[in-house]
């Protein structure tokens, strides 16, 4: 008995299993098969997988043995479809480096260090007790205020449209004049210094042009409306939320005010708004970047310049002189490689650092002071790209005001390159004391070799001729103006090396 009773649940439990097999064997014979018949089909079927692998293996080993070729392109063919080209990208640099790297080492052991921080304040200064620049630029606050009372006067109606005018064209045109004169009459006034104050004076005269058209849109949306605005106070209250300056809005003629015209002035931009989009706070780490910035790549520019561009110029003259075309042509290629990167470290120093230091002190919203203007595949897209504010105020108050009046695009778009082409002459030929037009039918040359690029060249070599056109361009003028610049004023071209 006790033998049966410990050895009954293992009999239960293996009747169990048999029954359970029993049920299943049963099952599959119900389905029509024979016991064993379903683990023997799958084994089958593995099987004759796996011979169908081993047959379709061999004969692709086979067909390897027999064919490696199939229909492609090569890599470097357009119809390829290939993009990846970072290798010979950093290739090109690096052998731009090593190659500019040979070159200024060169530069090095044949003229010494000729690097000179001190002497560039010689460039703005002849006297350094006479400051004619500095006096010039302060005295533009004038101009600025003709141009504040002459619009409060108009908002108030105690002046007519026509008397407006007729004052903003006597001040736009002191603007134009006044400091020319100042430069061409005042013999303290050095090149450098006579460029940087007719830079200011073009700026100005553009932003009071751009302060004026806006005014004047202003009174018009007034009239048309039949109503008066409420007039803001004198100075726009600034109230403060949650630790930042929330500008209050303001509506003309609220902006007739010294803080709003000053804050026109200084701000990185060319054309006039009431209400400029503002950005939250200053980012002090953003600031001192910039600063450090602006800082390291004027020194650059400056030593760039003394140390490269000025002995390959001296060396130039005497080509220039004797008409040696070949030796003219080595010269210009010499000179086109320092010129071009001091213009690459310029627009990035101006366009970038500085005007993003400006922008950022100022909560100057809008930073968008350049586009990519290096995937230029045309000529007009370069110009369109490259100088933001100047374009944005071309767009608005030259060249679309001439379409409303029935001017035709293409004639539209000479007059804008003729008006560009005045102003690089301008800021040009009067600091240096010589009209020789180089600047201006270097200008005017844009307008045939955009037709000529748009019309034969597409894609890469648009954008190929657009690069050539600034590196070979810029230095052909820079050794016109300098070669006209000695025999001017020095009576002669001076007997340089021709190294």
């Amino acid at each position: 008995m006790g033998d049966r009773n410990e050895r009954g649940p293992a009999t239960r439990r293996r009747r169990t299993t048999i029954s359970g097999e029993a049920t299943g064997t049963s099952a599959r014979q119900a389905n029509g098969g024979k016991p064993g018949s379903h683990g023997q089909g799958e084994q089958d079927a593995a099987g004759a997988a796996g011979a169908a692998r081993k047959h379709r293996s061999s004969n692709d080993g086979f067909k390897d043995r027999l064919s490696c070729h199939r229909l492609q392109e090569s890599l470097l063919s357009s119809e390829s479809g290939y993009s990846n080209y970072r290798g010979i990208l950093n290739w090109c640099v690096i052998m731009l480096v090593l190659s500019n790297a040979r070159l200024f080492l060169e530069n090095l052991i044949k003229y010494g260090i000729l690097v000179d921080p001190i002497q560039v304040v010689s460039l703005f200064l002849k006297d350094p007790y006479s400051w004619p620049a500095a006096c010039l630029i302060i005295v533009s606050n004038v101009f600025i205020m003709a141009a504040l009372y002459t619009e409060r006067r108009l908002a108030v109606g105690t002046i007519s449209e026509g008397t407006g005018t007729f004052l903003y064209c006597v001040n736009l045109g002191a603007i134009l004049c006044f400091p020319s004169a100042t430069v061409l009459i005042v013999n303290s006034m050095t090149p450098v210094g006579g460029v940087f104050a007719l830079g200011v004076y073009t700026v100005l005269l553009l932003k009071l042009y751009s302060y004026k058209d806006v005014n004047k849109w202003c009174r018009e949306i007034r009239q048309a409306k039949a109503r008066t605005l409420s007039r803001s106070n004198s100075c726009p209250s600034v109230h403060r939320a949650n630790g930042n300056a929330v500008h209050s809005h303001v509506t003309y003629p609220g902006n007739l005010t010294h803080r709003d015209m000053y804050y026109f002035i200084f701000a990185p931009t060319l054309c006039y708004e009431l209400n400029f989009p503002r950005s939250p706070r200053i980012r002090k780490r953003f600031l001192l970047r910039r600063l450090l910035e602006m800082l390291f790549l004027m020194q650059l520019q400056v030593g760039l310049i003394q140390q490269w561009m000025v002995p390959t110029v001296q060396n130039s003259m005497k080509p220039f002189q004797n008409m040696e075309l070949s030796r003219m042509v080595e010269r210009l290629l010499k000179l086109a490689v320092p010129n071009h990167l001091i213009w690459l470290i310029f627009f990035y120093w101006f366009f970038h650092s500085s005007m993003n230091f400006v922008a950022e002190l100022m909560q100057f919203g809008d930073r968008e002071f350049y586009r990519d203007w290096w995937n230029s595949e045309t000529v007009p897209y370069f110009w369109a790209n490259w100088n933001i504010p100047v374009h944005k105020w071309c767009l608005r108050h030259f060249y679309k005001p001439m379409l409303r009046r029935g001017v035709n695009k293409l004639p539209a778009q000479i007059a804008v390159f003729l008006l560009s082409a005045f102003f690089h002459e301008y800021l040009v030929s009067i600091p240096l004391k010589m009209f020789r037009l180089w600047a201006f039918m270097g200008m005017m040359a844009q307008v045939p070799l955009a037709l000529f690029v748009a019309r034969f060249l597409r894609g890469n070599y648009g954008n190929a001729a657009v690069w050539m056109s600034l590196i070979i361009g810029q230095p052909i003028a820079v050794l016109m103006y300098v070669h006209d610049y000695y025999v001017l004023h020095y009576g002669g071209v001076s007997e340089a090396g021709t190294a």
